[in-house]
């Protein structure tokens, strides 16, 4: 499936118990940042586990266009001969980003404090979407950016020839926001300082620290204060990518909500700034439990085994976990409408902005199957009738956003008829396997001709 091609309608029927190991791609976010981070080091570091995605593809893509040497070895396993920091050369050609707003808000942060320019472009979901939240605080650094009306791509971002160090508290909770400071920083002297009052996923600060940059954080008054030391010299390292949460949230979601399921997630990344959905479904009485606790590669992972839970019920997200499980709100409110009363769902305005208005889609979405939904600016109310409770029948759309598509096809394993979506060809950007491994484990889901 490809996102950028003729669109493909999928549909999802009613099945029967969901059973067996569900082994989901390797973390995006996790993957990003080695290739990036491999890029920007000294000597060759090696990578197992990527995910092999098309975000993933376009941003070893980008780093090849910036220099580096970027190879695959086949089954997941890859290395990167780096360039060193502020060793980016001049692309030749415009750096397409696809469909990922991580990668281009995160190479156009590692490449902003070096004397180049790059031209940024994407599908039409990214070029809809806002860049200025990252172009802002890269024009501190002395970058310049010119795109199109509201900041949106194609851009082309004029690195700093003389960076200077900065100070950048973050407005609104990204951790693509700070990881693009971050990376900025990297080749600019002296000390940049990002602040966040809540705290999102920290895989570029443990990922810095582990190639071998000097950098602190620190819980003050004033929030979480990173510390970055500039111009170090990164050293390659050896990454075994874990397997990504927010991919595995949908085979343990489905596993929940169809009746008899019993599925095991192996080897998942359970860093606590992106395990907010697990904490969240377990407050709502689901039947998850966490097997063979270890660490890898300065990562917590675990086994999660996923049970049919028919007891659960609705419950009030605390907008402060909203960072650590932004993108697990589309499939959460599945799961609340297969709950029974209120999931209420605030502080998540940051869903507005992402591959599509996540909360317009998804609400429009499961009006349509039956599911009584509000919502306003920065909420949303789900209404669940329990298990077997949603009615199914509807075709919804997915909006060019791999998470809507995968969670209305999850929806309709549950209803009591076949739910379809317009697109599922934006789910290969995160997880290519979704359709084969969902099969696997008894579910009815499949591509269809029209």
């Amino acid at each position: 499936m490809s996102g950028h091609g003729t669109p493909q309608a999928m549909m999802s029927r009613p099945c029967g118990p969901l059973s067996g190991v569900a082994e989901v791609p390797g973390d995006k976010s996790i993957s990003h940042r080695a290739l990036i981070l491999g890029a920007l080091s000294v000597g060759e570091t090696r990578i197992t586990g990527l995910l092999e995605g098309q975000d993933v593809l376009d941003t070893a893509r980008a780093m090849r266009a910036f220099g580096a040497e970027v190879t695959d070895h086949g089954g997941g396993a890859w290395s990167v001969r780096g360039v060193g920091v502020g060793g980016f050369a001049e692309p030749d050609q415009v750096i397409d980003c696809g469909n990922s707003g991580t990668g281009v808000r995160l190479i156009m942060g590692a490449m902003a404090t070096s004397p180049i320019s790059a031209t940024f472009t994407g599908d039409a979901s990214l070029n809809g979407r806002p860049m200025a939240r990252v172009t802002d605080p890269l024009a501190l650094f002395g970058a310049r950016a010119v795109g199109r009306a509201g900041g949106r791509l194609p851009m082309t971002l004029v690195g700093a020839a003389d960076p200077v160090p900065v100070r950048y508290a973050v407005p609104v909770p990204s951790a693509q926001v700070k990881s693009a400071v971050l990376l900025a920083g990297l080749n600019a002297p002296g000390q940049t300082v990002v602040i966040e009052r809540e705290a999102t996923r920290d895989h570029t600060e443990r990922m810095l620290a582990g190639f071998g940059a000097q950098i602190a954080v620190e819980e003050t008054g004033e929030g979480r204060v990173i510390t970055l030391t500039g111009q170090p010299e990164l050293s390659a390292q050896e990454i075994a990518v874990p397997r990504d949460p927010s991919s595995a949230a949908f085979p343990v979601c489905a596993a929940l909500i169809v009746p008899g399921s019993d599925v095991l997630v192996p080897g998942i990344g359970l860093n606590p700034t992106r395990a907010g959905l697990f904490a969240t479904l377990q407050e709502m009485g689901a039947d998850l439990t966490y097997e063979n606790e270890r660490e890898e590669g300065g990562e917590p992972v675990a086994d999660l085994r996923a049970r049919f839970s028919p007891h659960m019920r609705g419950t009030q997200v605390p907008p402060a976990r909203a960072a650590s499980m932004i993108d697990e709100y589309p499939i959460l409110s599945v799961v609340a409408a297969n709950a029974k009363g209120q999931t209420v769902m605030r502080g998540v305005k940051e869903l507005r902005v992402k591959e599509s208005d996540r909360i317009e889609a998804m609400a429009s979405g499961l009006r349509a199957n039956g599911v009584a939904v509000e919502d306003g600016p920065d909420w949303w109310i789900v209404t669940g009738a329990g298990p077997g409770g949603v009615a199914g029948g509807a075709r919804c759309a997915s909006h060019l956003d791999h998470r809507i598509a995968m969670s209305f096809l999850i929806l309709g394993m549950a209803a009591q008829s076949p739910v379809s979506v317009d697109d599922g060809g934006p789910i290969a950007t995160s997880f290519p396997m979704f359709e084969p491994l969902m099969a696997a484990l008894g579910a009815d889901v499949a591509q269809v001709q029209e």
